[in-house]
């Protein structure tokens, strides 16, 4: 089972007692209980349970600061974790000063659990497997509870427990060529999954085309949430941070400087959902909506708090890395049924991937189209398109170039399982763009 609060408390508690009056502590709780399976052409590969907890420690003494992180199992490893003190204490001494340490306060708590619904254990397999009978299906599923805490010896205390799934699968034809699509949520609905996989069953069968090739140019264009999730997705790497603009890396700096996006465009920090915490690891907290850019103009860029010290500024409880943790782009009018009308003619495009920045400065992303992608003609699907290189520039598709948003936006979680399920995800509609400019 994960960790609970009060185990995690008693365990801060006893940390922070060891301290001397010089130092101070902050303890970051990561804990899950997670169920995991994976499968290969319709039938389980895998399956397994794992019960995990990593404790963070940061110690800052003397204007320096070093941290550590264990397993821990529970009380059996309170000697160990005081044993971990004792060894940050050693290298603090080592380190040179900090002109921007962070230190801990206490500027209130908040303790948050949502709970979901999720598939039953037992019978899950079953559950995801009826629907793809016959189809080569892969893919995996994660599903529990997850937990973080934060706190630190000036007293603060936050706890942040949720109840999620997500399956992330793909679909291949006979050629390999494959529908990627994710099920993801905090309340498992058999109705929308069965759906789903109708509609990808629906998108395999054109897969099935012989492929168009597509000359370079600029076609008009629609995103997938998918696909509109990793564009959202690279404003993380160097947009959306007070401290990537401070030192002259922005790709948003045309908006500080006074360029504007579409009036369509609106993107939000949320943490309304329950699918991240609203505190940081240093204890700050966000509110629970942030506005970043309203109807095309730049309200804030993520501010942490050591970002603020060293610039002075205001903090607005971002991250240290001031990335986005819960995205969400507001929607549009565009009926999801009427996507392929109101392309008409262009491409559309269901996923995304290989991203980077081309000219960050100027807004410049580069990527490749995946998995399933198509040639439409006067509202109609007529072909799968090979590969396509993309260079664009956030200032045309998300500015004059951009046409409509669905009305209907859709959570895309964050599906790394890196040492850990991923907490958090992004919400996005689907988007229709004039022209996109496709490279090779």
């Amino acid at each position: 089972m994960t960790l609970d609060f009060s185990a995690a408390q008693h365990l801060s508690h006893e940390l922070f007692a060891a301290l001397k009056p010089t130092e101070a502590l902050f303890v970051e709780i990561a804990s899950e209980s997670s169920q995991f399976i994976r499968f290969n052409r319709a039938r389980v590969r895998q399956i397994g349970t794992v019960e995990d907890t990593v404790v963070t420690l940061r110690l800052q003494s003397q204007q320096r600061t070093a941290s550590t992180s264990f397993p821990y199992t529970g009380t059996a490893d309170l000697a160990a974790a005081l044993d971990h003190l004792a060894q940050l204490r050693s290298e603090t001494v080592q380190l040179p000063l900090d002109p921007y340490l962070v230190p801990p306060t206490d500027t209130g708590s908040i303790q948050d659990t949502y709970l979901g619904r999720l598939p039953d254990p037992e019978a899950v397999v079953e559950t995801i497997l009826t629907p793809v009978q016959g189809l080569d299906f892969v893919g995996i599923y994660s599903g529990g509870t997850i937990a973080r805490g934060s706190f630190n010896s000036a007293g603060q205390e936050h706890w942040f427990a949720t109840e999620t799934f997500c399956l992330d699968y793909s679909l291949f034809t006979a050629a390999g060529k494959a529908v990627k699509n994710s099920y993801a949520s905090t309340h498992w609905d058999t109705v929308i999954y069965q759906a789903q996989i109708e509609g990808d069953r629906q998108q395999l069968a054109r897969l099935e085309q012989p492929p168009r090739q597509l000359a370079a140019g600029r076609y008009r264009t629609y995103f997938a949430p998918a696909a509109v999730a990793e564009l959202v997705g690279m404003l993380s790497w160097g947009a959306v941070s007070e401290a990537a603009y401070r030192q002259g890396g922005s790709a948003l700096a045309k908006l500080r400087e006074g360029a504007t996006l579409s009036p369509l465009f609106s993107l939000q920090e949320d943490f309304t959902t329950g699918t991240v915490p609203r505190f940081n690891a240093d204890g700050d907290i966000a509110p629970p909506c942030l506005s970043l850019i309203d109807r095309g103009k730049l309200q804030t860029l993520l501010i942490s708090r050591r970002t603020a010290q060293e610039y002075n500024l205001v903090a607005n409880g971002a991250n240290r890395q001031e990335t986005l943790r819960s995205p969400l782009l507001l929607p549009g009018t565009l009926p999801e049924q009427e996507v392929l009308a109101a392309l008409d003619t262009g491409l559309y495009v269901g996923n995304l991937h290989y991203l980077n920045w081309s000219d960050r400065p100027n807004g410049r992303m580069t990527g490749m189209t995946r998995y399933a992608c198509f040639w439409v003609e006067q509202g109609k699907i007529v072909a799968p398109i090979t590969d396509l290189r993309f260079d664009d520039s956030l200032y045309e598709f998300w500015g004059d170039n951009l046409e409509a948003l669905t009305d209907t936006p859709v959570w895309v979680a964050n599906t790394d399982t890196y040492e850990r399920r991923s907490l958090g995800g992004m919400t996005v509609p689907g988007m229709l763009v004039k022209a996109f400019n496709f490279t090779l």
